[in-house]
């Protein structure tokens, strides 16, 4: 919409009234014929038609100088109503169905996130105990109250208490769908960030040693493609769901005889550095099984699935190469991470090989080397030996 100043015919003591026109657009008439949609404001000021001398121009002057205010004035009251009103519109809309489509957004990705995103939406839902939550509804106190919730109200199905972390991780996922709505400009203020986070507790990561890859490796598993792609991610640290969408067509031959994987990383992906080469040692050449390499767009390990028989097989198969951890796949890069850390790869190299997007992640697995924390401590060399001189 367009906002002008009019200057009216003289009357006929020659002044000549100022209006606001308001132009809304054209509308058709019957006959076919364009009108143009409008209304006027008097704003109660006039003009000399003819001045006569250099008070009557003074006036003029003045006079469109605040007839052009107010036309200002009134183009910001009209854009901040717009404004208000479409803000108004996104804080009523439904907080329920946008938390739902993120979760959708992530079935493709790995099950036990999209398992945590479902869960977490279920709990929001005991929560509040309505069919519906807006925008506007979520604030610092309903945060609170259902961090609350997660704390000390929250049950699971075997009717016990929420452990911390996942607490934490369901906490986490509302917050991080808010933050999503603050980047979408569905709200301007996150009430996110008034509220304190729930602080997750370091858990026992399980790992293994060279010693026991090894003896895994000559094993016997009951699907072979299960054992190609776990050892697949002790010797690479990638996530079961990058390995499960691993395809021919981002297996490179880069120079002789050694391969490297050009893909994007889901985490990493959301930061906008998610394109990652990564260089293959000749064990997990050997587990492509690059004799039976398929077209570009075919998966590579084909047949991997994630579910209970593929978990207890992996069991058994720990079992049979007489490792007594409990073991997921998981575990394949968690093995690689602190191996790599005990070969002495320094932590940003390992964050970048992990694809991490925060330094932090990857600290927790310098903690699990406590040995050698204290190994160089007690080693630290004596600055009073003179016989190192």
């Amino acid at each position: 919409m367009k906002i002008n100043i009019q200057k009216r015919e003289p009357d006929k003591n020659g002044l000549r009234p100022i209006r606001l026109v308001y132009y809304y657009g054209s509308k058709t008439s019957e006959d076919g014929s364009r009108t143009q949609k409008r209304s006027y404001e008097p704003l109660n000021l006039f003009l000399y038609n003819k001045p006569k001398n250099s008070v009557e121009r003074e006036h003029n002057k003045t006079t469109l100088q605040k007839a052009e205010a107010i036309r200002a004035k009134r183009l910001l009251e009209m854009e901040s109503a717009k404004h208000g009103l479409d803000d108004r519109t996104k804080l009523n809309a439904s907080f329920f169905d946008y938390f739902d489509q993120i979760t959708a957004s992530k079935a493709s990705g790995s099950r036990s996130n999209y398992s945590i995103w479902v869960s977490a939406g279920i709990h929001l839902h005991r929560y509040h105990r309505h069919a519906e939550l807006t925008f506007e509804q979520i604030d610092k106190y309903f945060l609170e109250g259902f961090r609350h919730y997660l704390q000390h109200e929250a049950i699971t199905k075997s009717d016990t208490g929420l452990s911390r972390n996942t607490a934490c991780s369901y906490f986490n996922k509302i917050r991080a769908a808010l933050n999503q709505a603050q980047r979408d400009r569905i709200i301007r203020d996150n009430p996110v960030e008034q509220v304190k986070s729930i602080k997750a507790e370091r858990t026992q990561r399980t790992y293994l040693t060279l010693d026991e890859v090894k003896a895994l490796a000559k094993a016997e598993c009951r699907y072979d493609v299960l054992r190609r792609a776990f050892l697949f991610s002790c010797t690479t640290g990638l996530r079961w769901s990058d390995i499960h969408k691993l395809v021919w067509g981002e297996i490179e031959l880069f120079a002789q005889g050694h391969y490297r994987i050009i893909f994007s990383q889901k985490k990493l992906k959301n930061s906008g550095t998610g394109l990652q080469y990564l260089d293959l040692p000749d064990s997990a050449v050997r587990l492509l099984n690059l004799e039976n390499r398929g077209k570009p767009t075919e998966r590579v390990f084909k047949g991997l699935r994630y579910d209970s028989y593929n978990n207890v097989a992996l069991v058994q198969w720990a079992m049979r190469a007489g490792i007594t951890k409990h073991v997921t796949f998981h575990a394949g890069r968690h093995t690689f991470a602190v191996n790599q850390l005990a070969r002495g790869l320094d932590i940003y190299s390992l964050s970048r090989l992990l694809g991490h997007s925060e330094l932090r992640t990857t600290e927790i697995y310098a903690d699990i080397l406590e040995t050698r924390r204290t190994e160089a401590m007690r080693t630290f060399p004596d600055i009073f030996d003179e016989s190192s001189d």
